[in-house]
């Protein structure tokens, strides 16, 4: 398989199987990073729209400075428009699926991009919440085959979640995240399988107590919108949550959790995770190591600072 470095020496050209509205995005990923892109779509018709789509994006994109080339033509001349997989895969470094969400229909259109796509091209998946494990363990390039799941609409999102099936290859894992780093995305590399991955995880829990907050009559859905628009997505928008509370608290973490792990196990009535026990276990260490408490009072400046530019860019909104 070619190195970032190999590729670099010659036309880079990826593979995007599937046109629906993520594959759209992956294209101007793709072709903003200046790689050449191959669009295939079993539905017919679809590759030839999806062009059409994928340059009233540039055009909004162009409109506002965020392109780097100035006419938009220089990109849609990398578009290759082609009738079957053989024609996408060929001469491609990587190929990107971007399939329906539904596990039948992941391991026959897997299996045959596998058929078709030469030996140690990686194949990953946008797939939401599908492991690889599900869909591609009965096939011979199932060492190549792993998840690169965008947050929608990747083009304008940065985070891509990268999750190796055990059968996956290391090699295979290290040079997704490459080029994935390479179009100017963040990987978020998981250690292990998981249905629903990272995100849709995280944004599961949230969304299912939304949705309790509804049914018990607690509050409307707009203020329980207004709740994160207005209140945990400022911060959550530049730090995450962990780094949120570590900075909440003087002692960081550890503090945060003895004075609120009783809080929130008494609002949950839940005892299956007692938060102090993960903070032991090497969280404490990992958030300090990355967030030194020598250095609070400039991380807090810091956080004000982002929060007050925020703050002034949603007034212009």
């Amino acid at each position: 398989m070619l190195s970032i470095k190999d590729e670099n020496k010659q036309k880079k050209k990826v593979a995007l199987i599937g046109c629906g509205l993520i594959g759209q995005s992956w294209a101007i990923c793709f072709l903003s990073a200046g790689f050449d892109v191959s669009l295939f779509d079993p539905v017919k018709g679809v590759t030839k729209k999806a062009k059409e789509k994928i340059k009233a994006k540039l055009s909004d994109l162009q409109n506002y400075g965020l392109l780097k080339n100035k006419n938009i033509s220089d990109y849609l001349d990398r578009i290759h428009l082609t009738q079957d997989l053989l024609h996408a895969v060929e001469g491609s470094i990587y190929v990107q699926e971007s399939g329906p969400e539904d596990l039948d229909i992941k391991k026959e259109l897997t299996k045959r991009i596998d058929a078709a796509t030469p030996d140690n091209i990686p194949i990953a998946s946008s797939t939401s919440g599908i492991p690889t494990s599900l869909y591609a363990s009965d096939i011979p390039g199932q060492y190549r085959c792993l998840v690169a799941h965008p947050i929608h609409p990747p083009h304008l999102i940065q985070a891509v979640e990268i999750v190796p099936a055990p059968f996956t290859n290391e090699t295979i894992t290290q040079a997704v995240k490459k080029i994935i780093t390479a179009i100017g995305k963040e990987p978020l590399a998981l250690k292990k399988e998981i249905p629903g991955f990272v995100v849709n995880r995280l944004q599961g829990a949230l969304l299912n107590e939304a949705f309790n907050l509804v049914k018990e009559g607690i509050s409307s859905a707009e203020d329980i919108d207004k709740a994160i628009s207005e209140g945990l997505g400022l911060r959550w928008s530049f730090m995450g949550p962990f780094q949120t509370i570590h900075l909440n608290a003087p002692e960081g973490i550890a503090g945060y959790v003895k004075r609120y792990e009783k809080m929130y196990r008494d609002i949950f009535n839940k005892t299956d995770i007692e938060w102090s026990s993960v903070v032991n276990l090497g969280l404490e260490e990992e958030l300090i190591k990355l967030y030194p408490l020598s250095e609070r009072e400039k991380q807090e400046r810091e956080r004000d600072n982002k929060l007050t530019k925020l703050t002034l860019h949603k007034m212009k909104l």
